[in-house]
């Protein structure tokens, strides 16, 4: 097995965009780990062969052998419909049920992965989560306190494994089973002891206007762009403008900027 790799998953052209930035993001950190880019059948080779020129191993992967009554439950007219966002939009493109394919990451010949969510950014080198246990995630934090109890699967630590893998397909499609908020709910099920990352390993962006006093661009290691998306107009924009502009940055081919002179919420 090789030892470590980021791994991210896009299940269409839009995601891929998020993914482009992403590895952009990762290379300038001048980490040495490999980039995995995890694809369902639903991503064009057009959009793929940008991550593949930036260095990026492409991994085809089906969606989980899931049952017709668990496909049912989990399609987006109804999880949506039954859980709806209150908080902000998800763009027309999210598609629930993919959200499960990145459980074939322990699948994967590696050692040691980090996952990352292809709507985030890493500011800084985040190597050292490699010799961080498996499950790490940060707290879904970004209205208040309370959120503090939920983990946010944008960015996690795993050990991949066959019999871990297979522990979690077990588990995942039981007789009535119905995962929330997807992935974030079922790992978070599958790992009642998930160790928890400070939020600079996923600072959420909507932390800076609701919790304008956790945000400091001096400790951010990986911003996640969490409800609307940086690439699409969105009602937001204008609050998220520097974020916005940031992501912008990362995703062309020019200089991103110094975080010393972004500006402050």
């Amino acid at each position: 097995m090789t030892a470590h790799a980021y791994v991210t998953l896009v299940t269409n052209a839009d995601f891929a965009r998020g993914a482009a930035a992403l590895l952009r993001s990762l290379t300038l950190t001048g980490t040495g780990a490999d980039r995995v880019v995890l694809h369902t059948g639903g991503v064009p080779d057009g959009a793929l062969a940008p991550l593949a020129a930036q260095g990026a191993r492409l991994v085809r992967v089906d969606l989980l052998p899931t049952s017709p009554e668990f496909n049912a439950a989990h399609a987006k007219d109804r999880i949506h419909g039954l859980n709806p966002f209150t908080k902000g939009t998800k763009p027309p493109f999210h598609t629930p049920l993919d959200n499960f394919a990145k459980l074939r990451l322990w699948q994967l010949p590696y050692e040691r992965v980090v996952f990352l969510d292809a709507d985030t950014l890493v500011l800084r080198n985040i190597d050292r989560l490699f010799d961080y246990p498996e499950l790490c995630a940060a707290p879904n934090v970004y209205e208040s306190l309370s959120d503090f109890h939920r983990m946010n699967s944008g960015v996690f630590t795993a050990r991949p494994s066959p019999a871990t893998f297979e522990r979690l397909l077990a588990q995942l499609d039981t007789p009535g089973a119905f995962w929330k908020r997807t992935d974030q709910t079922f790992l978070q099920h599958a790992f009642p002891d998930w160790h928890g990352l400070p939020v600079i390993y996923n600072m959420l962006q909507y932390v800076w206007f609701n919790m304008p006093g956790l945000w400091d661009w001096s400790d951010i290691h990986v911003l996640h762009y969490q409800y609307e998306k940086p690439w699409e107009p969105h009602a937001k924009a204008d609050r998220l403008r520097p974020l916005i502009d940031l992501w912008q940055a990362f995703a062309g081919d020019g200089p991103v900027p110094d975080l010393s002179t972004m500006p402050r919420p």
